[in-house]
């Protein structure tokens, strides 16, 4: 597993549950995908796949759509990661 920059949690629940979210963990090392019994947000869960990546709601009408969107937020999660990182190498 990862470092855990970004953490992408999944309910057991949700239909994105099915998928093998690890994956994401190869793709993207510094990822971590939490499976959880539930992340109480039942009503969205019964209505559209969703996972919370870094404490922010990603959902969309499809499994497929809602994995890209996941895939865009962990992207801009390590952008903006790497963004602080770099601000050790301004001299102030």
């Amino acid at each position: 597993m990862g470092l855990g920059i970004v953490v992408v949690e999944v309910c057991d629940s949700n239909l994105l549950s099915s998928l093998e979210l690890e994956q994401l963990e190869e793709e993207y090392p510094e990822i971590a995908v939490l499976r959880l019994d539930c992340l109480n947000l039942c009503g969205l869960c019964k209505l559209r796949p969703y996972a919370m990546v870094n404490g922010k709601r990603v959902f969309a009408k499809t499994v497929e759509e809602c994995v890209q969107l996941i895939k865009q937020t962990i992207e801009e999660e390590l952008r903006a990661f790497d963004n602080i990182d770099g601000l050790d190498d301004i001299d102030i």
